[in-house]
């Protein structure tokens, strides 16, 4: 019998299989897992159907199949299972977590990827553990040398040149992200924040043992600002000629992972407290660094944040809109600065930038910069949550 590959939700085409958790000719259980696959979302395990018996793989390790391929065939019932010589003993097979590229530069280098030691989140083995085991077995071997370029510009010159794969999730997000700018009239507004009030509160509030992220107090003001612009929590549903607005805010957090970017989703962040928030987003965070985010864990965003100030390294940006929502607004690096104060007298201030890129079709300029300045307004003077929360 069959096992394909099925739809694990949330319109997912293909993916790629990462390893197999079985062998040829050994006796399974119903319900256990036999193959890992990476969708461009998140990385899950095909459970066997029924039990039985392992008869052939159909694909093999690091292909990438659409869903409704077979990917390995089964005999039902126990079958004969293979005998283990005495005193012999079979090792369990190691779960490996390793992207679909990694995997690929083992196979060429010939090595076995069991054997290579993790430096990643949860042991994952990235790139540099690959080259650093080859490096560690073999001599190295001098560059080639460059050929001089020909004097005829019309002949080409042959040299090297490396690929990366463009399959799963990459190949996913750019699928996501060119509907997105082919359906949706992009429009940015920018805006800059003195965060240096909040930055002293954060540090009076970790010195008092209640420790809050910076992270969690923006989703919460940004849940405040959206109760009273509920139009950037929404959905066009053109068909029906109506723009949706929804009910619960559900904020999607970007988090930059080895194989892509991944938006987990932090639910009804409207009826949590900070505490909640900053929980749930060191729990989702470490979840998608490690490749373990369920489905439900990243479905049904109204809303999407993009903190890219921990990367220190971005003073603006034009983010695109994650479809079907309305806007997306990215954090940038905070950077002190000399500024001029009410009095005009030259101060020294924490001072963020800040990106939303909102659906034009939907929202004005004018109701944008509303949002953000009152955003602005609560960061700047975090007592003012205060007002917001009794």
């Amino acid at each position: 019998m069959e096992v394909k590959l099925h739809d694990i939700g949330e319109g997912m085409t293909e993916a790629n299989i990462n390893h197999f958790l079985v062998k040829v000719g050994e006796v399974v259980k119903a319900d256990q897992p036999l193959v890992e696959v990476q969708t461009d979302k998140m990385t899950a395990e095909i459970p066997a159907p029924f039990s039985g018996v392992i008869k052939e793989f159909t694909v093999s390790e690091g292909e990438t199949i659409p869903v409704g391929s077979t990917v390995l065939l089964m005999e039902e019932g126990s079958g004969t299972q293979r005998v283990v010589p005495a005193a012999t003993q079979i090792a369990k097979k190691r779960r490996i977590l390793a992207s679909p590229y990694t995997r690929k530069i083992a196979r060429e280098n010939g090595v076995n990827i069991e054997e290579v030691a993790g430096s990643g989140v949860g042991g994952r083995i990235v790139d540099e553990d690959v080259f650093r085991y080859l490096q560690g077995r073999t001599t190295p071997t001098p560059a080639p040398v460059s050929q001089p370029a020909p004097a005829d510009p019309g002949v080409s010159v042959k040299t090297d040149v490396k690929t990366i794969p463009f399959r799963g999730r990459r190949k996913q997000i750019a699928a996501k992200m060119s509907q997105s700018l082919k359906t949706i009239p992009h429009c940015t507004h920018f805006e800059e924040i003195d965060v240096t009030n909040l930055l002293n509160w954060k540090d009076a509030m970790k010195a008092g043992g209640q420790p809050v992220s910076m992270g969690a107090y923006f989703l919460k003001a940004i849940s405040v600002c959206l109760k009273e612009f509920p139009i950037f929590n929404a959905r066009l549903n053109e068909p029906e000629e109506c723009v949706e607005l929804q009910p619960h805010h559900n904020i999607g957090m970007a988090v930059d992972t080895e194989e892509g970017l991944i938006v987990p989703v932090i639910y009804g962040v409207e009826r949590k407290t900070m505490k909640d928030i900053h929980r749930e987003m060191k729990d989702l965070s470490a979840k998608a660094l490690e490749g373990k985010l369920t489905m439900k864990e990243i479905r049904g965003g109204t809303f999407t944040v993009s903190n890219v100030g921990p990367l220190n390294g971005s003073i603006g940006a034009t983010p695109i809109i994650n479809e079907p929502e309305v806007a997306l607004l990215a954090f940038h690096k905070t950077k002190k600065r000399p500024m001029v104060n009410e009095k005009d007298e030259i101060v020294v201030r924490s001072m963020m930038n800040v990106s939303m890129s909102f659906d034009h079709r939907v929202v004005d300029g004018a109701t944008a910069v509303k949002f953000t300045n009152r955003l602005r307004d609560m960061i700047e003077q975090p007592q003012t949550m205060l007002v917001e929360l009794m």
